[in-house]
């Protein structure tokens, strides 16, 4: 019924953590934090339907939905991007689609899918960090 003080000091801890990496990052890093949390989202939703916790992967589901649509496509500049801005708006509508096929089938190939498609933009994004004139890409 109630959590330890440690446990409950932990997630604070956490929380504050994750707030202050927010607040300080530049765009670049805040769409790595975002690539970063959607394939955790989605490792975490694998091990949860492995598992056979079906609440647990759902959440990791909408939460990696979430990212797609608020954090990534929601950052894209499609004006100043061009084709890069909209071919990624495309790929992370499909990865969207293929996750709520995930969740609604408990179908854990296409979360695969989903993390081979979305990793080596990940890696990219990575790579181009210490690059100058990264902050010219469009999001």
């Amino acid at each position: 019924m109630f959590t330890s003080v440690s446990t409950r000091s932990a997630s604070a801890y956490k929380k504050v953590s994750v707030e202050t990496s927010v607040d300080q990052a530049d765009p670049h890093h805040l769409v790595d934090m975002l690539f970063d949390g959607l394939l955790h989202a989605i490792g975490a939703a694998r091990a949860a339907l492995k598992r056979g916790d079906i609440k647990v992967k759902c959440q990791n589901i909408v939460t990696s939905v979430r990212i797609l649509e608020e954090g990534l496509k929601g950052g894209l500049n499609l004006k100043e991007g061009g084709e890069l801005a909209a071919n990624l708006q495309g790929l992370y509508g499909y990865c969207v689609l293929r996750l709520t096929q995930a969740n609604v089938h408990n179908d854990d190939a296409a979360m695969e899918e989903v993390i081979k498609v979305i990793s080596p933009i990940a890696q990219g994004w990575k790579q181009i960090s210490g690059a100058k004139g990264a902050s010219v890409l469009p999001m």
